[in-house]
């Protein structure tokens, strides 16, 4: 999201009346226009409207549950193996492009979303992951 969105969405969520918001403004930047100002400025800004109070919520909904629990295990072992350092990058676009080794077989065209898995395809999976935590967990212990 860009800085005067959240600036914008900061004031409402203050109730700032539109000369107390100015005053901030000329207060913190020396200017009254969120044009005027440079990106620096409106970061200055934006930390201002915390120090006021202003909290960022998440405005994303939640990813749901999978119901199927050889695919909940594959998000907790990769979780794990994150944790214990066997992967660097715990995303789930990590995980995705790590599935798509398994299902996928080198074609680029195919997307694999770990959460639509059969039985089948995430067999290899779970136990690739199996593994690599097997090992990271070693590697910690020593």
């Amino acid at each position: 999201m860009n800085s005067i969105a959240i600036i914008n969405i900061a004031k409402g969520q203050l109730g700032l009346h539109e000369d107390d918001y100015r005053a901030m403004l000329v207060r913190v930047t020396g200017k009254a226009s969120l044009r005027q100002m440079s990106e620096r400025q409106k970061i200055a800004v934006i930390d201002e409207l915390k120090r006021l109070g202003f909290r960022v919520r998440s405005g994303g909904k939640a990813l749901p549950v999978a119901h199927k629990p050889y695919i909940r295990l594959i998000h907790a072992l990769w979780k794990s193996c994150h944790r214990h350092g066997a992967i660097e990058n715990g995303s789930r676009e990590a995980l995705r492009a790590f599935c798509k080794r398994f299902v996928a077989h080198g074609d680029d065209k195919i997307g694999v979303d770990p959460d639509l898995l059969t039985h089948d395809q995430a067999t290899p999976i779970i136990k690739a992951l199996r593994e690599m935590e097997a090992r990271a967990k070693g590697s910690s212990a020593a």
